[in-house]
């Protein structure tokens, strides 16, 4: 198969590979000196998600194998709309890889430039993550926001980054269509403007008599710690979820995905 729009790079030392190295094994690689506002997204999945959301990739990267089965499709940039795209040898693509079973089939990757402005929006249903640190947690709470309606996630500093690696793969592309904030303090979450809604495993209204508004901002605290003192002094709610199987606590994942349904049925969305 020819390859007229593909720069081929066999050279493990080539400067463009190291960067791709960093992008998709450092998880806050995004945030460092020469690979700022940049994001490594692995896989036919989340490149379909970025790109029906309307993201375009700077690089597109395949694996010699993979050009085969995705060539056509994330190798073409009038596709993709890709500045760039590139070749490489499957053991180079595999070097690069930070899949736990990666297949040389498989090997399709995409770079995107993040957006510049990421400031908090007032008005906006709204996540708040208060110190989660589990990179899979932090990515299924995303999940849960895309798919009940919430438009965007605010992280507060403690939190695991949000376009890291291990977080991009558990968000399964709900990235793409949300706002992202991160690195904020608890002021920062002053400008919102809507009742904040905070969990608690042991204290507050149980979920299922309460009156939820709309739109509002729901605050996820750290897996062992909860929500910090800061906000649990600024809830206009204080929640909890009834567990008759007398469990201590809830994942923090689980009980953002109940929360939210709950409040999507009480908003616009389902009404």
């Amino acid at each position: 198969m020819s390859l007229p729009q593909a720069q081929i790079i066999s050279s493990r030392d080539n400067p463009l590979l190291k960067e791709l190295r960093r992008l998709a094994q450092d998880n806050t690689a995004y945030r460092k000196s020469g690979t700022a506002g940049r994001v490594w997204v692995e896989g036919d999945h989340l490149a379909r998600a970025a790109l029906l959301r309307g993201w375009r990739p700077a690089l597109a990267v395949l694996a010699e194998s993979a050009w085969l089965h995705w060539g056509g499709e994330f190798g073409d940039a009038s596709h993709t709309g890709a500045e760039r795209t590139v070749l490489l040898p499957d053991a180079l693509f595999a070097s690069i890889s930070a899949l736990e079973s990666f297949s040389p089939a498989q090997g399709l990757g995409l770079v995107f430039d993040l957006p510049v402005e990421a400031t908090v929006q007032s008005g906006l249903s709204t996540v708040v993550l208060d110190r989660v640190q589990d990179a899979g947690n932090v990515g299924s709470i995303l999940r849960s926001a895309a798919a009940f309606g919430c438009a965007q996630v605010l992280a507060l500093k403690g939190t695991a980054a949000l376009w890291s690696p291990k977080v991009l793969r558990a968000g399964m592309g709900a990235h793409f269509g949300l706002r992202l904030v991160e690195g904020l303090a608890a002021d920062d979450l002053a400008v919102l403007q809507v009742p904040l809604l905070v969990t608690s495993s042991h204290q507050g209204e149980l979920l299922h008599r309460a009156h939820l508004p709309w739109p509002c901002a729901w605050v996820l605290g750290h897996e062992g710690q909860g929500v910090g003192e800061a906000l649990m002094a600024r809830a206009a709610l204080k929640l909890r979820i009834a567990q008759p199987g007398g469990e201590e606590s809830l994942n923090v994942a689980a009980a953002a995905a109940i929360c939210l349904h709950a409040s999507a049925l009480s908003g616009p969305a389902l009404s």
